[in-house]
């Protein structure tokens, strides 16, 4: 199975290479990985994409709260979320199939980004399975070129990776935190 992890990490250079070194020294595999910084320019989000039973998703969770720069992780799989993939797709495109991909760039509500005289590059923004539906609609155009972000996901209502229920709102106040303040 599937599961959406979202870390909070402190944003210090190697953070992304000690996770991922160590997920990969114990035969973790991502299936995705996302990473940019918060709202608090002190923490980045970490969003990984992991198949396995809940027993290896345990323990991959229970890995990186060891790792003192992880603040806070969760499997955010089995609650209500919100996750967004974007891609950029180069096909080729000469003038006589234009407004075919035209017209499939708008059914999946997308932007044409870049027009050159024989490609075009789209972006698409959307759950993985838009994505993916997406590309194999391209593929008959000829696929040039194609780049990921990988998931980001969120969990729907006010609760936040910051102040969930089961750390009492204490995340930042834990002595990992640069400042310890929150």
């Amino acid at each position: 199975m599937r599961h959406i992890l979202s870390a909070l990490v402190q944003n210090v250079p190697g953070v992304l290479s000690h996770i991922a070194g160590m997920l990969a020294s114990r035969g973790y595999n991502i299936d995705s990985l996302a990473v940019g910084e918060t709202e608090d320019p002190r923490l980045s989000r970490m969003t990984f994409v992991v198949v396995g039973d809940d027993a290896v998703i345990e323990q991959v969770r229970k890995q990186l709260e060891k790792i003192v720069t992880v603040v806070r992780v969760d499997d955010i799989s089995s609650r209500d979320y919100v996750e967004r993939d974007l891609m950029l797709i180069k096909v080729s495109a000469p003038p006589d199939r234009r407004g075919e991909i035209r017209e499939l760039v708008e059914i999946f509500r997308g932007r044409i980004v870049d027009v050159a005289p024989e490609s075009m590059i789209i972006e698409i923004s959307g759950q993985e399975k838009k994505v993916e539906s997406f590309i194999e609609l391209m593929r008959p155009f000829g696929i040039l070129e194609l780049v990921r972000t990988g998931r980001i996901a969120m969990v729907r209502g006010t609760s936040s990776l910051r102040n969930s229920d089961n750390h009492d709102g204490q995340v930042l106040a834990d002595s990992r935190c640069p400042t310890g303040s929150g």
